[in-house]
């Protein structure tokens, strides 16, 4: 692990010496010194050290590997050959490796042949200004820096590949899938004398989000001799694993904050390692849980400064499809933005840049697709309505806030009971919250009541949101009943009434986890289902013809099962019937079969008349019958 040092950081004092250029950009980026993980791995990674950096969230790990990158391939003696690839970068998001890439753009304006690379590039994809200046020419063989960002869903690969031998970029930054794809092509090259680093941020997250197999793919077509770094808030055992196969004997730096634990009654407080910024206040509310809406609200009155950015975090994408219709009726003052995983892409980059560019107080309403990597500037304020099903991840949504030494509150909610467990839980992973006692959040059932009133005339002015509501409840009981601390979150120990009314739900769905179940469903509430009518007329339309299709094939059914009643009680005395006649001829065989030759020779007589007993009076019949016809 990388020694601590007592001297004085700057970033003039890094050795090897920054270029100008550099130092000139991260200057007008507002970076007067650098944090101590880009102390600490700078000169490491820009030397022929593999990296493992395990630093607090908001610690400026981006940089601390894109400036060693960026500064080694301008230091070659000559560029790369043509469709030569100098370094990749691996995130597990979209969202992350677009932010990647925004810094990158962002340093190598200061760099001009870089800077001109990226003007040509524009150029292309714009109307010409006849006005504009020409952009400057540089001679033959000078050094520059040209990435490219590989998303899956924004273009398709072959148009990936074409933008690729058309710039011949040096640096790849990507998520794996989509890497992998372009790896694959013939045209691509990462050859051992080209390739020089290769860098995977949030790589914990990048295995538990099931990239293990295309991690392996991408690895085997790099050459062994590389720099590899390895940038995370949290190491797993996972990531150890990784360490052994793709780094050769790398070093370790963890830059962790101390920070004094919360004595208990009797002990004193201790100094422990702490994985959030010192400047981040991470605290908790206990209560049930139609008070959590209610408790935001008053939070977001009361707090100073008022928050201008929040984060709320739930559970699921469903949840946020839901919530995010009800919320503006309830936070009124603040605009909600919704983000999460199953968003189109044009969808979820929409919505965070209108989130990171807004001017007004929002919220930015989403699951832990936005956990991780992303720095948003200016977040003061993390809502956690539920922890979160792997507790890794509740440092990492924390984390939101309080970056780059901005103060920032988390705020997470807990039910009464057993989830209060979770406090010490969390000390025992060294991340202690501590309760929120300013500003003081004291919530009545009269502002539930009003909460749930609120949500739920959205819910009934649209049988689509009162559907979305359905489906999200399930999805988040769903969520809670995975969640990694089992013994701490349990579906059995649910208020499921009291949930029903913080949802805002017009009734309780059916579901497996309410079997046993033995309140009331309907919440206590006056609803008739098929009068709630969707908003648009067209599903509308299609819904009233389904119900009445329903109604008449219900009434055919009806119908269908009395003819069949009718039928089956026909074919039932038919059947009686049948067996009666079989059990009279077995009974009049047994007797037969019983009788000696001379009471044989009698019953045989004694047929003979009675056939011609029957013979005679079939035959009155039939004249009878003649006679009556003429």
């Amino acid at each position: 692990m990388a020694p601590q040092t007592k001297t004085e950081r700057s970033w003039s004092a890094l050795t090897p010496p920054l270029s100008e250029w550099i130092l000139d950009a991260i200057s007008a980026m507002g970076f007067t010194k650098p944090t101590p993980v880009q102390h600490a791995a700078i000169p490491l990674f820009m030397g022929n050290k593999d990296v493992v950096v395990e630093a607090v969230t908001g610690s400026g790990k981006t940089l601390a590997f894109m400036i060693p990158m960026v500064e080694r391939l301008l230091r070659l003696d000559a560029p790369l050959k043509k469709n030569h690839v100098g370094a990749i970068i691996l995130t597990p998001t979209r969202e992350l490796a677009t932010q990647i890439h925004t810094v990158l753009l962002s340093l190598l304006k200061f760099h001009a042949p870089s800077a001109a690379v990226m003007k040509t590039d524009d150029d292309d994809s714009d109307m010409e200004d006849a006005d504009a200046p020409p952009p400057p020419t540089f001679p033959p063989g000078t050094l520059k820096v040209v990435p490219q960002l590989l998303l899956g869903g924004t273009v398709t690969p072959a148009q990936d590949l074409s933008w690729f031998l058309k710039n011949s970029p040096n640096i790849l930054i990507g998520t794996p899938g989509r890497l992998l794809e372009l790896l694959s092509s013939p045209h691509v090259h990462c050859p051992q004398l080209s390739f020089d680093a290769l860098v995977m941020d949030e790589a914990d997250r990048l295995l538990d989000m099931g990239f293990k197999d295309d991690l392996q793919r991408i690895l085997s077509r790099l050459p062994k001799q590389r720099r590899t770094g390895l940038f995370s808030a949290s190491v797993s055992e996972a990531v150890d694993q990784l360490i052994r196969v793709g780094l050769r004997n790398p070093v370790r730096i963890a830059v962790k904050v101390k920070a004094r634990a919360a004595p208990k009654e009797g002990e004193e407080g201790i100094i422990q390692d702490k994985r959030t910024p010192a400047s981040l206040q991470m605290s908790y509310l206990v209560m049930p849980p139609s008070h959590k809406i209610p408790a935001i609200k008053k939070l977001l009155a009361t707090l100073q400064p008022q928050p201008q950015k929040a984060i709320m975090y739930l559970a699921t994408c469903y949840s946020v499809d839901y919530f995010q219709h009800v919320l503006p009726e309830v936070l009124k003052g603040h605009a909600i933005i919704p983000l999460h995983g199953k968003h189109p892409d044009k969808v979820r980059r929409k919505n965070f840049a209108k989130f990171v560019d807004s001017m007004v107080p929002s919220i930015l309403l989403t699951t832990d697709v936005a956990a991780r990597g992303l720095d948003i500037p200016a977040v003061d304020l993390v809502l956690q309505t539920d922890p979160p099903s792997d507790p890794k991840t509740f440092i990492h949504r924390c984390g939101r806030a309080g970056r780059a030494g901005r103060r920032g509150l988390a705020l997470t909610f807990l039910n009464p009971g057993r989830e209060e467990d979770y406090i010490e839980f969390l000390r025992i992973r060294q991340t202690p919250i501590s309760p929120l006692t300013t500003p003081e959040i004291v919530i009545t059932s009269i502002d539930a009541d009003a909460a749930s009133k609120k949500m739920r005339a959205v819910a009934r002015s649209d049988r689509a949101i009162f559907d979305k509501a359905q489906r999200g409840f399930v999805s988040w009981v769903r969520a809670y009943s995975k969640h990694t601390a089992s013994s701490i979150f349990r579906v059995a120990d649910l208020d499921w009434e009291n949930l029903g009314h913080a949802w805002g739900l017009l009734r309780l769905p059916s579901m497996p986890e309410l079997k046993k179940f033995e309140g009331d469903r309907t919440l206590g509430l006056e609803f008739e289902l098929n009068a709630l009518a969707y908003k648009d007329k067209v599903r509308e339309k299609q819904r009233l013809e389904e119900l009445a299709e329903g109604a008449q094939k219900k009434r055919f059914e009806k119908r269908d099962k009395e003819k069949d009643a009718w039928t089956l009680k026909k074919e039932q005395r038919a059947t009686k019937e049948v067996r009666r006649e079989k059990k009279e001829k077995k009974r009049e065989h047994e007797r037969v079969a019983g009788l000696n030759e001379e009471e044989r020779k009698k019953e045989e007589e004694l047929q003979k008349m009675i056939a011609q007993v029957r013979k005679k009076v079939e035959e009155e019949e039939e004249e009878a019958f003649e006679g009556f016809s003429d």
